[in-house]
């Protein structure tokens, strides 16, 4: 107490006045320094348990490789009730993927790396897809947006979002489209004036002519298409990174093939595949002939394929002169043979049916009779014609039982023995992702900030707004079945002659079946079939 209240004593000599002041001053000091550095030291420890504090020096968690395959999950915490939805924000520990939800990359940053994409997709499915994409390096994304992607709240989210453009399916649009050189031409004449997936085809090879025009005028070194149920892989990376995988590839090379991989869930209750579904049948490409027809009957179980759907991939374009589309899952070059290499290890993940819902979501989007004979004209993929009869003609409860049989694995000893063989595949990177990403607010952040605009522009006319592609917004874009069939806007058509580097374009492609299997493959299975 002496010390304390010291200065309040008459001192008897100057010298000793002096010094019990020093004392404490420097005393009270030192107390408010100690005071302050435990007070910030809590604060920041209560703001990064909150995920609040996101580290801008950390991209990935030291000593854990997330390229690896079957490397687990990191820093997850499991979902409480009340964190049910895709969109909302954890109170867990946040996984510092990320600087900020912008991901406004800069230009200096090579190479830029470009996506398009026709959707009609939700919220919670097209922002945990893209914001995936920008952690692995993707900088544009072209969104060709209808149905429900094309409404207010959803089309305005997305273009308050850098790097992103969004193009609504007008008739304006439609009008442009209807003067592309490709009604000219022969590549595509196969798929012309068919219903359903046959129109869905020719609608993404126009919308992906015109991505390429929109990826030159942003200084886009590479294009892809992909749709907004498939996640680009890109393994085989140190840094699980799409812009190392493609900054590695020599420049000669114009088109780069991604193998695909299809998901094999696990359960019929899926809400949110990106976040729920591990597990992945390999494609052909990246088994051994002998491994790949050895399991393919157990591989299939009962199916028409080894995929339910296509097994060709999809690819990585370099963006240079006469560039084209070739279809949904290739690219062309109008004067040259384009050269193209596929990887061993990268791949795209396909979410094929990962959810029951999808039987019916996809039955609504093609007014096709449910017939054998009518399925054939609607859709390229045997597994796709029988999905649309059983969602046509079935209960809710045998769709269920069906779904179950033919989707779901539930054979736990047969999973095993796969992934033993290699077919099957454990793949958690992008599960960890997405699920960082849901944790760290990035998607409450991006609608929270896009919402705050709407409110500031109510008082404008829906009429009078014009999205960054120039085209009048129209909120009538509902999903409709299709069976107006996509036309040129001159009747009379005029076909060119092929010339020498032209090539047919290229549908979505079953894997090879068992008529496949050559001489030495069937020996293989002969002197194995004991085993």
């Amino acid at each position: 107490m002496a010390g304390l209240f010291a200065t309040l004593r008459r001192p008897t000599n100057i010298s000793s006045s002096n010094f019990q002041s020093s004392s404490v001053f420097a005393s009270r000091f030192l107390y408010l320094l100690t005071v302050i550095s435990v007070s910030l030291a809590v604060f920041a420890f209560v703001l990064q348990w909150r995920g609040g504090l996101p580290d801008p020096t950390t991209r990935w968690i030291p000593g854990d490789d997330p390229n690896e395959a079957g490397s687990k999950p990191v820093r997850l915490s499991s979902s409480s009730s009340g964190c049910a939805d895709i969109l909302g924000q954890s109170r867990t520990a946040s996984f510092p993927y990320f600087r900020d939800w912008k991901f406004n990359f800069g230009s200096d940053l090579r190479p830029k790396i470009s996506i398009t994409t026709s959707t009609s997709a939700g919220l919670e499915q097209i922002l945990p897809w893209m914001f995936y994409h920008k952690v692995i390096g993707v900088t544009n994304f072209f969104l060709f947006v209808e149905g429900k992607a094309a409404s207010p709240n959803v089309s305005k989210v997305l273009k308050s979002i850098p790097g992103v453009r969004v193009i609504y399916r007008t008739k304006e649009l439609e009008d442009v489209q209807a003067k592309s050189r490709i009604w000219n031409e022969t590549w595509l004449a196969g798929f012309f004036y068919q219903p359903c997936n046959h129109e869905l085809f020719v609608k993404q090879t126009l919308n992906m002519e015109m991505a390429i025009v929109m990826a030159r005028e942003a200084g886009v070194d590479w294009i892809i298409h992909l749709d907004t149920d498939e996640l680009m892989h890109p393994a085989g990376t140190s840094e699980y990174s799409l812009r190392r995988l493609l900054a590695d590839i020599p420049e000669d090379v114009d088109m780069v093939i991604f193998p695909n991989y299809e998901s094999s869930v696990e359960r019929d209750d899926v809400k949110e595949p990106f976040s729920e579904v591990s597990m992945f049948k390999k494609n052909y490409d990246h088994l051994t002939k002998e491994m790949y027809f050895g399991n393919y009957k157990e591989a299939t179980r009962g199916n028409p394929n080894y995929f339910l759907t296509y097994g060709n991939g999809k690819s990585a374009a370099r963006v240079q002169d006469h560039l084209r589309p070739n279809g949904a899952h290739r690219w062309h070059n109008y004067i040259k043979s384009p050269k193209e290499i596929k990887l061993e290890e990268a791949a795209v993940l396909h979410y094929t049916y990962p959810k029951f819902s999808d039987l019916t979501s996809r039955r609504d989007r093609c007014g096709c009779k449910p017939t054998k004979e009518d399925v054939k004209r609607c859709f390229m993929l045997e597994f796709d014609r029988a999905a649309f009869i059983i969602a046509s003609t079935l209960t809710e409860e045998e769709m269920l039982h069906w779904y179950r049989e033919h989707v779901v694995w539930t054979d736990k000893t047969l999973i095993q023995k796969l992934i033993k063989k290699g077919i099957l595949t454990r793949i958690y990177t992008p599960m960890a992702i997405v699920q960082g990403l849901k944790e760290s607010g990035v998607f409450v952040s991006v609608i929270a900030s896009a919402h705050r605009d709407i409110i500031k522009d109510e008082s404008l006319s829906s009429a009078g707004n014009r999205n960054a592609s120039g085209y009048p917004h129209i909120t009538d874009t509902f999903p409709r079945k299709m069976g107006r069939i996509l036309e040129p806007q001159s009747t009379a058509r005029k076909f060119v002659e092929f010339s020498k580097t032209d090539r047919q374009a290229i549908p979505p492609e079953s894997p090879p079946g068992m008529d496949g299997i050559d001489l030495t493959v069937t020996k293989y299975l002969l002197n194995n079939s004991s085993s």
